[in-house]
């Protein structure tokens, strides 16, 4: 089978790849591709093969076993559970779960709301009229939300931005190793204050597990649980917002009709963003542990797998007239959250901010509209997120 070369058309892709997904799709659910970092890998394009493959056990997250990126030991920010199989996955996940309860995440609500219309406020003050959407609102809401959760609220937020940012849309390796290096030890620093001062907040939580338990979470995995929670707690929703908030921009009459019912198309309005532009483009990487046959290509065992959440999301076999933004679409099943034993953990409290910050904007902004003097769009680079760097608006 031909390997496909994604770093044709680079640029292209990174501003919008649902066309040459689509391409792909057409002769096929799955393809060999090649990219700037791996040489040859599996990207599953279809919608069944990939929840199919979120879901298969032959799929290890666990890349320490493999012989792909040799020399790479990785750093403490990898003792997590996103990279973990079970029953180590099964531990790690059963530990957080407990602290990360679905009544902790509710009784966040009102805060939320506070946040959301102290930024809205700045954002507004002195007869302002332009901003970017990502500093203003977008960035800051689940940054504050997800570290008040956590229990460090003086965190330096620009620059765990700038490492979290480096970490997820990398820019080179050089910068990205120096930013988990740099990350690793803040966070391991910021374990040994909670340590010897506990709060009731989830890290103090996650550290008094550790303590009553013995050896149930090492050090080097509490710090991988922090990076975990405080990155994809934030940075996915930042990503929803913005993305979200760029297709009803962009789609004026399904705008218009949010405007026109908040309270009965709010939910189903921001499952739609999830579906038609979400925040996570692909998944992180699984690999084969032993040979395997996906979408009618089959896989020797030790080959790196790449499921693209967001091409399934654009399935016609699963989504009739998939690159159509329609709020009122029956939107059940879609993977912008995963599937399986690793479906995100804080699906819950994502879906609660994005729900928030879109109508608290929209109420707040009537006029909402893209600020023409913004310049063109940045795109963050790589394949596993999706969005802009800045998000210029005006009302």
């Amino acid at each position: 089978m031909a390997v496909v070369d994604l770093r044709e058309h680079t640029e292209e892709f990174t501003a919008d790849p649902y066309p040459f997904y689509a391409k792909l799709r057409e002769s096929g659910p799955a393809h060999l591709v090649r990219t700037a970092d791996v040489e040859e890998m599996l990207l599953i394009v279809g919608y069944e093969e990939a929840r199919a493959a979120l879901a298969d056990p032959r799929l290890s997250k666990n890349w320490r076993n493999f012989d792909l990126w040799s020399g790479e030991d990785g750093n403490a920010l990898n003792a997590n559970m996103l990279e973990a199989d079970p029953p180590h996955h099964t531990r790690l996940r059963k530990l957080v779960t407990r602290e990360f309860t679905a009544r902790r995440v509710e009784a966040m609500r009102p805060r939320v709301q506070q946040v959301a219309d102290e930024l809205l406020d700045s954002m507004t003050a002195k007869g302002r009229s332009s901003a970017d959407l990502i500093d203003a609102l977008a960035f800051p809401l689940p940054m504050t939300v997800i570290c008040e959760l956590l229990g460090v609220p003086d965190l330096d937020r620009d620059r765990f931005r700038a490492w979290s940012n480096e970490v997820v849309a990398p820019t080179s390796p050089e910068a990205t190793a120096t930013a988990a290096s740099e990350m690793s030890v803040f966070l391991a620093e910021l374990i040994e204050d909670k340590r010897s001062s506990p709060g009731e907040d989830l890290l103090s939580g996650l550290v008094k597990a550790r303590e009553e338990d013995g050896d149930r979470l090492t050090s080097d995995e509490l710090v991988g649980m922090a990076f975990l929670l405080l990155v994809a707690g934030h940075e996915t929703t930042v990503n929803l917002i913005s993305n979200g908030v760029r297709a009803l921009l962009a789609h004026p009459d399904q705008l218009a009709a949010l405007r026109a019912d908040f309270d009965g198309l709010i939910d189903g309005a921001v499952e739609e963003m999830l579906r038609y532009d979400g925040p996570v483009e692909t998944s992180t990487f699984r690999f084969t542990g032993e040979p395997v046959e996906i979408g009618g290509v089959s896989v020797p065992a030790g080959k790196a797998v790449l499921v693209a959440v967001g091409a399934g999301d654009r399935d016609p076999a699963r989504y009739p007239d998939p690159d159509r933004f329609d709020i009122r679409r029956p939107t059940q099943g879609h993977l912008a959250f995963g599937h399986g034993i690793h479906f995100c953990l804080g699906a819950p409290l994502a879906r609660m901010e994005g729900r928030i910050a879109i109508r608290s904007l929209l109420e707040r902004c009537p006029d909402l509209a893209p600020d023409p003097e913004g310049g063109p769009l940045e795109w963050l680079p790589g394949l596993l997120i999706r969005g802009v760097r800045e998000l210029p608006v005006r009302w």
